[in-house]
């Protein structure tokens, strides 16, 4: 009972962050450019040290993080048009899965249908952006996050998106990034850039900074 209790007190408090969150990147989106990269990602991805990363690895395109505590598939085709549609993204990474396992699992072909709508949604919106999926991490080798990142390589496949694999801890050298790193932005992500180990090094870069060896 003291369980149940503390989860709803914390549920609570978390509430007013996040709808604080959700009004903030209202305001923001007033002030950004369009035609950027966009993340759209769930709860840990909140905290990714942007500013810091764009600094580090001189990344100087347009790069906005909206990412949600909770999002899901189910409602990922909402907060895409309510807080990303007006940026008119040239890229957007999609992050998404993280809290949708047990949907997965229950329903592994609805929570795909999902995922292929959001997609075919956002290509509607903006007919040229590209569209990079991002596997979920597994650095504990868990059998229904493998089973899921199967389903998102295979999403990706199907809808002709590209496939970011960060699913493994794999330690790596940032200072050997950077000059990979220089190439990418060097390009202004103008299409077609069909090389897949820059936007790896990239995907590296936002959401692997932890695994890094200075």
């Amino acid at each position: 009972m003291l369980w149940f209790t503390l989860e709803i007190f914390h549920s609570i408090r978390k509430e007013p962050f996040a709808m604080l969150r959700k009004q903030m990147y209202h305001s923001l989106n007033e002030l950004a450019n369009p035609n950027g990269m966009i993340i759209f990602g769930g709860n840990n991805d909140i905290s990714i040290p942007l500013c810091e990363l764009k600094q580090a690895f001189a990344l100087d395109n347009d790069i906005y993080n909206r990412s949600f505590s909770d999002l899901s598939i189910t409602n990922a085709m909402e907060y895409y048009d309510t807080y990303i549609a007006s940026l008119n993204p040239e890229n957007i990474l999609l992050h998404i899965g993280e809290s949708d396992i047990d949907f997965f699992l229950s329903a592994p072909s609805e929570f795909d249908k999902k995922y292929v709508e959001l997609v075919r949604h956002i290509r509607n919106k903006v007919r040229e952006c590209r569209i990079i999926i991002v596997s979920l991490k597994n650095y504990d080798k868990d059998v229904d996050i493998a089973e899921m990142n199967k389903h998102l390589k295979y999403i990706a496949d199907s809808e002709q998106c590209e496939y970011a694999d960060i699913s493994l801890k794999r330690v790596w050298n940032p200072a050997q990034t950077k000059d990979i790193s220089s190439f990418i932005y060097s390009t202004g992500f103008v299409r077609p850039l069909n090389i897949k180990r820059p936007i790896y090094d990239l995907t590296k870069i936002l959401f692997c900074f932890e695994t890094c060896s200075i």
